[in-house]
């Protein structure tokens, strides 16, 4: 029982590859601008395009309920900014914070030196039935571009499968993708920690 929990355990496992350069290009910096970037975003095992995902999940809702999907459509887009964006960005400060590094991330910072672009591309929101539950996954390329040219990529990380899950578990769909934002802010945040010792 033990070996088959662990088996599983790995297979959930996020995956993060540095693809390209180091984070040594931060040290001096107080403040990183941050982008997220939706438009090669796929979700579930099909690989639907996002417009697809909220098109089929609002028609099966509202299916059930009159009006519910179109509630649901509108929720889901207002996590991007309400939820799944700030959870990433403070999760990255929090973990620099307190390693006593004086460097912020935020959406909005145009004077910043450098950006960092959040490719998300891949999202699996999970479920939680009454006998089952299964968290988020969220997939992300994560690109440090100079602001001025953003052509120019001082580093790439692929993140892979980050776990989104709420202690106690939760019903809804959009909370689990959050979580799945806040490992991939922590996880970076440890990565560029390494380099800026």
């Amino acid at each position: 029982m033990l070996m088959l929990f662990a088996a599983s355990s790995l297979t959930m496992a996020q995956k993060v590859k540095i693809e390209k350069g180091d984070f040594k290009f931060l040290a001096g910096q107080t403040e990183v601008n941050v982008e997220f970037d939706y438009s090669n975003l796929k979700l579930m095992k099909e690989n639907l395009t996002e417009s697809q995902y909220v098109a089929e999940r609002t028609a099966e809702l509202n299916k059930k309920a009159k009006g519910n999907g179109d509630s649901w459509a509108k929720k889901w887009e207002a996590s991007k900014q309400l939820a799944w964006q700030p959870k990433f960005t403070e999760l990255v400060n929090v973990v620099l914070s307190k390693k006593k590094k004086n460097i912020s991330f935020q959406e909005g910072l145009s004077t910043a030196k450098y950006t960092l672009i959040v490719d998300v591309v891949w999202m699996y929101p999970g479920y939680n039935v009454v006998m089952a539950k299964k968290g988020a996954k969220v997939t992300t390329v994560l690109k440090f571009v100079e602001t001025a040219n953003k052509s120019n990529v001082l580093a790439e990380i692929s993140s892979e499968n980050a776990p989104g899950d709420v202690f106690g578990g939760s019903f809804s769909n959009e909370d689990r993708i959050r979580e799945g934002f806040a490992k991939t802010g922590k996880t970076l945040a440890g990565l560029i920690l390494k380099d800026l010792k």
